[in-house]
């Protein structure tokens, strides 16, 4: 039994570009699809896509990896911030931009999963998953 998915997520993701990987695959949910979604959005993935493998049950998530011209890393760094033993919330004039804007947060909301950006504009708060840059 996994305590964690979404720091299994950001893991495996981030094992996949230490290592140069094109694609990464993990079990499948709808939070994991929220956070792939905002990735694609921000332009820090090129694709995700929901594939029924034949030999795992359930069904898996595709992530197609982002990398520079010259193969330099898109995502250089990812980070967990709300985990199970620390829940991590935040209104939205509290989010303060990630490296002066370079980097994202990706926060859950009532309204689905969206990045610190949308957060701000539609004024949402909620659950901070993630920082990434």
């Amino acid at each position: 039994m996994m305590t964690d998915p979404i720091a299994d997520m950001l893991t495996r993701i981030r094992n996949a570009v230490c290592i140069e990987r094109p694609i990464v695959e993990m079990p499948h949910s709808k939070v994991k699809r929220g956070v792939a979604e905002v990735l694609k959005r921000e332009g820090y993935i090129w694709d995700w896509r929901e594939e029924n493998a034949t030999d795992i049950p359930g069904t898996q998530l595709c992530i197609d990896l982002k990398y520079g011209p010259n193969g330099e890393r898109v995502i250089r760094h990812i980070k967990r911030v709300s985990k199970p033993g620390r829940r991590v919330y935040s209104r939205a004039t509290d989010l303060r931009p990630i490296l002066n804007g370079l980097g994202i947060s990706i926060i859950s909301t009532s309204r689905g999963v969206v990045s610190d950006r949308e957060a701000r504009q539609k004024n949402l708060g909620g659950e901070v998953l993630c920082e990434l840059w």
